[in-house]
């Protein structure tokens, strides 16, 4: 594929990142039709959770600075709805970081692990885990659907 499968995978990994930031993108879309277009299944899986990861781990850094103003501004997300949440951190704490992959909720959770500082490094490997898997899972029903259509 040359060139050409070497942009993909470039542009999976903004795509994915983006997707894991408050940007309304979803990089399944992307992730199918790259493994449809025969590029490689694993390095569209590990690409595709490295930039998810990314997107977020800066969430979760953005809620670790705790500025407000930005939180509030950029990701239109109100203190006092982190604050009602802050029970359930501490509570289940960084296992929560597993959820960080799933739609509407994410982007959150990622944000309020870092406000409530939960520690980075069980976060990182937990949040990457999470993301891995859907990928993963994901990845392989892809398949398998191309394969019982065709």
């Amino acid at each position: 594929m040359g060139i050409l499968a070497e942009w993909g995978y470039v542009g999976l990994f903004f795509a994915s990142f983006l997707a894991a930031t408050v940007v309304p993108i979803g990089s399944e879309t992307l992730v199918t039709a790259m493994l449809l277009g025969n590029y490689n299944f694993w390095w569209v899986i590990i690409i595709a959770t490295i930039g998810n990861w990314f997107g977020g781990m800066s969430g979760y850094f953005l809620g670790y600075s705790g500025r407000w103003d930005w939180i509030e501004r950029i990701l239109r997300i109100k203190k006092e709805k982190v604050e009602r949440f802050g029970g359930r951190v501490r509570r289940n704490g960084v296992v929560l970081a597993l959820l960080c992959w799933l739609p509407a909720i994410g982007d959150f959770l990622a944000i309020a692990l870092g406000i409530f500082k939960a520690n980075w490094r069980f976060v990182a490997i937990l949040m990457f885990a999470g993301k891995f898997v859907r990928f993963v899972l994901w990845g392989y029903l892809t398949v398998w659907v191309w394969n019982q259509v065709h």
